[in-house]
């Protein structure tokens, strides 16, 4: 999904390895950000914030819906490009037409994983399809590391077959977890998964020490720790832990998503579609998109591709976590 605000912040992402993490879990609340007119979907952006801004590689995450079509006019993301980065696409329910500058034409379905790699610059549209009613979902994007960031253009689809725990279900989309393995290529270590959680139930999950965690809520009133983390919100818990305890704390069945990684060594710039290193950086970028050059072009859609916003006039200004 492309970030279509037309005023978008250009932010300077610190790494977070002077930091002394809070030894218990942070609650992130969402912002609402129209994508678009005033018949535009509505996403809730947990990441980045000022609070915090990586979690691991993960540097994005918009979580929307339930949306009824009929109302929202649905997904139709024009042509738009990304450099230094990663998309993952995950829905809950609903449909998504992706085409990408690959060549590539493929569906975003529920329990299916899209996750394509950026690099040096790559170009993709989205559109939820006609037989889509309702449209739910995250859309999350990875940081690629200064060794590979910029890498060539790639795209990847997994089914994770959810693995059954006696306190809800797991399906792991990338990385390991609860002995399953996503056969998924990143360019760090990562984890990523959606886990259920039956009405009153309690998971358990082994994880690595060596990541920072974060619980996405869908539904559902989830128990990180003891800590309750409501639907829309953002758990954060610092590294150091080898075990995750989940509990559903309501009468129907609650679902997140588990993002995970390792703490993120390097400082990234984001504006707009854009990871990079540097205000020179982005601003190349967006006048190759502008001129034509870099990302090559998006076949199969009817319209034409978005343009860039004017880039702010103020110098960069770094947001560091708070401690």
């Amino acid at each position: 999904m492309s970030n279509t605000e037309t005023r978008p912040a250009e932010m300077r992402c610190g790494a977070s390895l002077d930091e002394a993490p809070a030894a218990g879990v942070e609650v992130l609340t969402a912002r609402n950000v129209p994508l678009g007119g005033p018949r535009a979907m509505n996403v809730r952006r947990t990441l980045p914030q000022r609070a915090r801004t990586l979690i691991g590689a993960w540097c994005f995450a918009d979580h929307y819906g339930p949306d009824d079509v009929a109302e929202s006019g649905g997904m139709d993301v024009a042509p738009h490009p990304h450099i230094g980065l990663q998309t993952v696409s995950w829905l809950f329910s609903g449909e998504i037409e992706h085409r990408d500058s690959l060549g590539t034409h493929s569906f975003v379905r529920p329990g299916e994983l899209n996750l394509m790699t950026g690099g040096f610059g790559i170009c993709h549209s989205e559109v939820s399809t006609p037989g889509t009613t309702v449209l739910h979902g995250v859309q999350l994007w990875v940081a690629l590391p200064e060794e590979h960031r910029d890498t060539g253009r790639d795209f990847q689809h997994h089914v994770p077959v959810p693995v059954v725990l006696e306190g809800g279900t797991v399906g792991v989309f990338l990385g390991s977890l609860a002995g399953d393995t996503s056969p998924v290529t990143t360019f760090t270590p990562l984890l990523g998964a959606e886990v259920t959680l039956v009405p009153g139930g309690t998971v358990s999950l082994d994880v690595d020490t060596a990541f920072e965690h974060g619980v996405l809520v869908d539904s559902g009133d989830v128990r990180v720790d003891g800590t309750t983390v409501r639907p829309t919100e953002l758990g954060y818990v610092p590294s150091g832990r080898g075990t995750l305890t989940l509990t559903n704390a309501t009468t129907r069945a609650a679902r997140l998503v588990l993002l995970g990684g390792p703490p993120f060594p390097e400082e990234i710039v984001m504006w707009w579609n854009f990871v990079g290193r540097s205000h020179d950086e982005i601003a190349q970028a967006r006048e190759d998109w502008m001129r034509g050059a870099r990302f090559g072009k998006v076949h199969g859609y009817d319209g034409a591709p978005l343009p860039a916003p004017e880039l702010p006039n103020t110098p960069l200004r770094p947001r560091r976590r708070v401690r």
